[in-house]
């Protein structure tokens, strides 16, 4: 035991990586529908390990971990963020606005009650509003604060500490809101009002669970019986979701256009989703085994919508108003951010988003560009760009207003997070650079910020016990009503003066918090992915503005505390 307890103290890169193993999981471990997570389970194992063994992690590995993980969570949230400002959307930033709100107001009243140190306060509200990166910007704007070197290590420990408490409660108190109780409330049954709004988005009601058993884009060969005397564009407009890409009469190849009409005994080659040509044989003819000649492989891209002058507009619109130029291309998938959208006619697409697409190569080489840029999936990280953008974030947080005696910054978490919004937007204005594979971001935003945790959990382990003793239930009593008190107010104002249905009032209400765990819980109830179309925007606004409450609680727990 003494030579583990000292081989972690005199190596602790070994320490930081025991921590993320162990940690990760334990948060895949799942009571019920809940499951901690892993940067949530490694921020607890590092603070039971700082309690037996005295680990510190570089201070400089601390900054820059948690400079990539700030960085690259605005790179990715920027566009969706900027797109989200217009008419449609513009008012789902109104759950926000009633986070911040209620969280600092929560916050002062717990400072002023049980006379909370800054340090606590933050990670308070930061655990409370489970939005991790608000313990990195609290922690820098702490280390700027005039006081001793030993009372910002103390009060940067009861971040860790405090965030770890009320981080739990605000994760089991959202889940459980959110899933189970926020619908007896509603008294909705929220499995058949999610399949209400499913159809109305244009789904049928048994495609929102379904599994294609059989890809959805494929090819069929026919002889032509049917369609003989009638032109492409004719029989393309009877077919619907579905192209003619190839015809071959007595052994030739004839070229497509609109206007080519077919005759008795042609060979053509059908390309479209599986539904639409599941009754073409009554359109063409007889169905005929497929010709290797006439075989022809799909392309297969995903395109970032770039477009100019782009309004963001539901898929039924933009089909309706490019339904010659979208011939021969067909939508699998629309991504936000993290998370994939319901591909239905009224689905609201926005810039930024990335769609995946199929179709013959000229078809999306004349497609695509109307659209925007398509992604390279050779080139996952354009290394010069984002590195310049992580100096240019270092050098905003070194910025420093003085506001009577209390120093008021971003820094590194606020200057990283702004750089990387700038950054990301320049990005989906001038795609030709910068781009950040998702896979790529994914993992250096999860390592990222675990192993910045993992650093204020070692060190906060030594405090721990004090700070638990010092305030008792106080904290997981406190760390409960931060997050269901600002849910409450959402579910009045979503139901009751918005008028939202169900699954979108409860996507926003997850989103609000940035709490994936909540909107799986949601998606698992709802039985299909709509509450998803609140969460993604609220999301894009909470994720901007919550981790800037860092240095903001911080001055506001320093002046009234």
């Amino acid at each position: 035991m003494d030579w583990i307890k000292s081989t972690l103290e005199s190596t602790p890169e070994i320490a930081l990586f025991v921590c993320l193993a162990i940690g990760f999981a334990v948060g895949r471990v799942k009571i019920w529908k809940i499951s901690l997570g892993g940067v949530a389970g490694t921020l607890i194992v590092a603070i039971f390990l700082g309690m037996v063994a005295d680990i510190e992690l570089n201070d400089q590995v601390k900054q820059i971990a948690f400079a990539l993980f700030i960085f690259t969570l605005g790179y990715i949230s920027g566009p969706t963020f900027f797109a989200s400002l217009n008419r449609k959307s513009l008012r789902y930033a109104t759950f926000t606005g009633i986070e911040v709100v209620s969280v600092l107001a929560i916050t002062a009243a717990a400072v002023l009650i049980m006379n909370l140190d800054v340090g606590t306060a933050a990670g308070l509200l930061a655990g409370g509003a489970t939005e991790s990166a608000a313990v990195g910007t609290a922690t820098d704007a702490i280390g700027r604060l005039d006081l001793s070197d030993t009372e910002i290590a103390t009060l940067q420990a009861n971040v860790g500490t405090a965030y770890s408490i009320s981080y739990i409660c605000g994760l089991i108190t959202i889940v459980l809101l959110s899933s189970q109780f926020f619908p007896l409330i509603m008294r909705v049954n929220l499995r058949e009002e999610a399949a209400k709004l499913w159809a109305k988005l244009g789904g049928a009601e048994d495609d929102a669970t379904a599994t294609p058993a059989a890809p959805p884009i494929v090819g069929r060969e026919y002889r032509v019986t049917a369609a003989a005397g009638r032109t492409v564009a004719e029989l393309q407009s009877d077919l619907g979701e579905a192209t003619v890409e190839e015809v071959f009469r007595q052994g030739a190849a004839v070229k497509v256009e609109p206007g080519t009409r077919l005759a008795e005994g042609d060979k053509v080659l059908l390309v479209g989703r599986r539904e639409a040509l599941v009754g073409a044989a009554a359109h063409v003819g007889t169905e005929v085994n497929l010709d290797e000649s006439m075989g022809m492989s799909l392309d297969l891209a995903d395109v970032v919508v770039t477009r100019k002058g782009y309004k963001a507009s539901t898929l039924g619109e933009i089909r309706r108003d490019f339904e010659t130029e979208r011939q021969g291309v067909f939508l699998q998938k629309i991504i936000r951010g993290d998370h994939e959208l319901p591909v239905q006619p009224k689905t609201l697409i926005q810039r930024g988003d990335t769609l995946r697409l199929a179709g013959a190569a000229r078809d999306m080489q004349r497609a695509v560009p109307m659209i925007g840029f398509r992604v390279d999936p050779k080139v996952t990280f354009d290394m010069v760009f984002i590195a310049i953008g992580v100096v240019l974030g270092f050098l905003i947080g070194m910025l420093v207003w003085t506001v009577g005696t209390i120093p008021l910054t971003l820094g590194t978490g606020g200057g990283c997070l702004l750089a990387g919004l700038l950054f990301g937007w320049i990005r989906s204005k001038r795609p030709t650079f910068g781009q950040y594979d998702s896979g790529a971001a994914d993992v250096i935003k999860t390592l990222g910020l675990a192993t910045f945790i993992c650093a204020v959990g070692l060190s906060s382990g030594p405090q721990a016990v004090e700070l638990v003793e010092e305030f008792g239930v106080g904290l997981p009593i406190a760390g409960v009503a931060m997050t269901a008190i600002p849910a409450f107010i959402s579910l009045f104002v979503a139901w009751k003066v918005m008028k939202l249905p169900a699954p979108l009032t409860l996507g926003a209400v997850t989103g609000q918090q940035c709490s994936t765990p909540g909107v799986t819980a949601v998606q698992g109830a709802a039985g299909n992915a709509t509450p998803l179309m609140a969460y993604t925007i609220v999301y894009a606004f909470s994720n901007v503005v919550l981790p800037l409450l860092g240095p903001i609680v911080v001055a506001m727990a320093h002046a009234i505390g």
